[in-house]
């Protein structure tokens, strides 16, 4: 099996973190809240991530025998059930993030090129089909390569963001970075509590894929690596976040940036310097688009590949080819991607939804793996002889567990709803698994959990179909 060494474990980090999400973010965040609220969400981000970030650290030392981190987390503390929906919920969220960023790419070559729209044009979802599979057949020659190219195009999308962050930094002028900085002129945006809270999606989106690293654990050349690159990574990512986002609020006024097109940073650094500051924008986001496109089709195949191998998920799902990829993983995943192109020609799904349905999938896993390091450190597991990391770590677990269980109040009852919707149906590749190994499907518990997902699922449906709820 290839193992990854501690600078492929980081770009992996790095790279499924920076994504697309980064050069949206004055948008996001300005049509969302003002100035003052947005610090305040950064602050509440900043640490409940940090401590996300540590609590895989720590699970990474602690618990180096659980392969596939964010799945293996909730199956160790919670059941077999709570382990296949962490990992299913992950697996969505990973490829419907891919979806988006299919979308944002091609609504980025719609600047230079008008037929690609905004992104979900007939030209822009045969082009991006087309791209889909030139990477599923990278990834097919090898886990290590496709790594290899991965490092190679982090430290590539690094350089655009770096000279915005240097040239707004010049232009920052601190009267418009404090015009109306609660954003009380904007009466739609509402209180600041309101602001914080419309705020959190966006800035969970730009930190999914903190776990990379310990998805891909079993590959890793020395476990320690993996809470080392999580924690690197966060803390690099989390720094270019705030700059772009604040150094821009200097730039524009909120009402300027919320109706700027996306990717904003461009429009951001065009007013700046010219039209060639957008260029330079829009060729960073596509480098960035691809390296992102990559790290998660790897994320994607990775996390079916683990459940399987402990039969939580299909024994087809195992399936490796000749250079160790996980073939079958790899065309579920991208098949699904490519469906969904298709559903956003005749949906006109935007960025914005795709990413919110997304971000929305793995608030569940990541709630439980917070939890489950709160579970050890409470029950002393591993913490033996260490009476005083096991304090440490019981409080950041439990900031860390707060913090999951905010985001999923801050991601409100629509998506809770269709998170539901998509968590059902995988109980059918659950209960496969389970008579794989001749064992009963559910618990007394689970069989609860899953009711009360299947009412969540049946609202949605409902919600869907009387348009109270949309996608």
């Amino acid at each position: 099996m290839p193992k990854l060494g501690l600078g492929a474990l980081t770009a992996l980090v790095v790279g499924s973190m920076v994504g697309g999400g980064i050069f949206s973010l004055p948008q996001n965040m300005a049509v969302s809240a003002g100035a003052g609220a947005i610090l305040l969400g950064w602050a509440i981000t900043a640490v409940g991530m940090l401590t996300l970030a540590f609590v895989f650290q720590t699970l990474a030392n602690r618990k180096p025998e659980l392969d596939g981190g964010i799945y293996a987390y909730a199956k160790a503390g919670f059941g077999d059930y709570m382990g296949f929906s962490s990992a299913w919920g992950y697996w969505i969220s990973a490829w419907i993030g891919n979806v988006s960023y299919f979308v944002l790419l091609f609504s980025t070559l719609g600047i230079f090129f008008p037929v690609f729209g905004e992104g979900n044009t007939l030209v822009s979802i045969l082009c991006a089909s087309l791209l889909l599979w030139c990477v599923h057949f990278l990834v097919l020659r090898g886990i290590k390569e496709a790594a290899f190219i991965n490092l190679v195009t982090t430290i590539a999308k690094l350089v655009p963001l770096v000279l915005f962050i240097v040239i707004t930094a010049i232009a920052f002028d601190f009267g418009i970075f404090t015009q109306d900085f609660w954003g009380n002129a904007e009466l739609d945006l509402g209180g600041i509590s309101d602001q914080v809270r419309n705020m959190m999606l966006v800035t969970v989106w730009v930190f999914i894929g903190i776990e990379g690293a310990s998805v891909f654990s079993a590959r890793a050349e020395n476990r320690r690596d993996v809470g080392r690159a999580t924690v690197m990574g966060f803390l690099l990512v989390l720094l270019l976040l705030v700059l772009v986002n604040v150094l821009s609020m200097g730039v524009l006024t909120q009402p300027q940036l919320a109706q700027l097109s996306n990717p904003s940073m461009a429009g951001v650094l065009e007013h700046v310097v010219g039209r060639w500051g957008a260029i330079l924008i829009g060729v960073g986001l596509i480098v960035s688009l691809s390296g992102a496109l990559l790290s998660w089709t790897l994320l994607c195949a990775e996390i079916l590949h683990t459940t399987a191998k402990d039969h939580t998920m299909p024994a087809f799902l195992r399936k490796e080819n000749d250079r160790q990829v996980p073939v079958n993983a790899l065309w579920l995943s991208n098949g699904l991607i490519q469906l969904f192109l298709i559903i956003t020609l005749f949906n006109e799904s935007t960025y914005l939804s795709l990413l919110y349905l997304a971000t929305s999938m793995i608030l569940v896993p990541y709630f439980w793996s917070a939890a489950y390091a709160l579970l050890l450190a409470w029950r002393r597991e591993t913490y033996e002889q260490a009476p005083r990391e096991r304090r440490k770590d019981l409080t950041i677990a439990l900031i860390a567990t707060l913090y999951a269980i905010w985001l999923v109040y801050a991601g409100g009852i629509q998506y809770l709803l269709l998170s539901a919707l998509l968590y059902a149906p995988g109980a059918i590749l659950f209960a496969k698994a389970k008579r794989e190994t001749h064992s009963p499907i559910f618990t007394t518990v689970e069989k609860v959990i899953f009711a009360v997902v299947l009412i969540g699922a049946a609202l949605a449906i409902y919600g869907l179909y009387t348009g109270a709820l949309t996608l």
